[in-house]
């Protein structure tokens, strides 16, 4: 009876170490596996295989979209590397930006237009920019980085100015009998307060600062557009917008057009390979693993 029994326990021990056994092995699949993947995921991100066809000729395409600002799909963090990776495609014959943006902040936007103008002498590539429904702004402060801008007719086009919006309780404060206490280090540091009433100083320093801003715009769309730009100044810089075909006839444009349209017409081109995309692959490459991978361990 004792010997059956010690043979038994014998035989569960064996089992539950080849049963360990068995689970390591899994884990340091699992784990090769994951290694493995994020590595050819990351490889793939920044070196994205060029597409081979029977047609040949294809430009990379990058779509921006939104609002431009800091933690925004459309923002220098994320636009740079994705031209940087566009750019330096050597199999690729150039480059397009299809954007449809109303603008942002005029920091991302210079940021973003400033490496165009950089990646652009540094790989020899054309950029060319197609505006979807807005290309104003911020947005239009890019596009001017590019070699050549097409739009839709109706595209709204320009705004080449700045704004800076806000809002005054002074009055619904006294109305609900709320008394306003802020306490500074610095006489001007609660310049713009919502809550006092305006006076002559603020109103100064402000228009100072946003005059520069608009200075510098100007400046980056007179550098990009040249001798292109027709009509008077004082219009093309007022902060107004126009249609597509009125921005043609006004110079701020290169011509009317669509994606496909464009591709032929700069780059003799009918193919085009897609840049947004990459991110989202790795970030499905990496849930795959990691969700295998805490299936492995649950199971273990």
């Amino acid at each position: 009876m004792s010997e059956n029994l010690s043979a038994d326990l014998i035989k569960d021990i064996l089992k539950e170490k080849r049963a360990d056994r068995r689970w390591k092995n899994i884990r340091f699949i699992a784990w090769f596996l994951l290694i493995l993947g994020v590595i050819a995921a990351i490889t793939w991100q920044m070196n994205p295989p060029p597409i081979h066809s029977s047609e040949g000729r294809y430009v990379n395409l990058i779509r921006l979209e939104g609002m431009i600002s800091p933690g925004k799909d459309f923002s220098a963090e994320t636009v740079i590397p994705l031209l940087r990776g566009a750019l330096s495609d050597k199999s690729a014959v150039g480059v397009i930006l299809d954007i449809d943006s109303g603008g942002g902040t005029p920091v991302q936007a210079a940021i973003i237009h400033d490496a165009i103008l950089s990646l652009k002498k540094k790989y020899h590539k054309k950029v060319v920019v197609v505006g979807e429904d807005l290309l104003t702004s911020g947005a239009y402060y890019i596009a001017v980085a590019a070699d050549k801008i097409y739009v839709n007719p109706n595209t709204l086009t320009g705004s080449i100015g700045v704004v800076m919006k806000s809002f005054g309780f002074v009055e619904l404060m006294k109305k609900l009998g709320v008394e306003r206490r802020v306490y500074v280090a610095g006489s001007d540091k609660d310049r713009l307060d919502p809550f006092l009433p305006q006076n002559p100083s603020d109103l100064e320093k402000i228009n100072h600062v946003m005059q520069e801003v608009h200075e510098n715009f100007t400046k980056a769309v007179i550098a990009g557009r040249g001798s292109k730009l027709q009509g008077d100044p004082k219009i093309l810089f007022s902060g107004d917008f126009w249609s597509g075909q009125t921005a043609l006839q006004l110079g701020l444009v290169d011509g009317l057009g669509n994606l496909l349209d464009v591709m032929e017409k700069e780059f003799q081109a009918s193919r085009y390979q897609e840049y947004n995309g990459t991110p989202n692959l790795f970030r499905i490459l990496m849930n795959q693993f990691t969700t295998a991978w805490e299936n492995v361990v649950y199971l273990s």
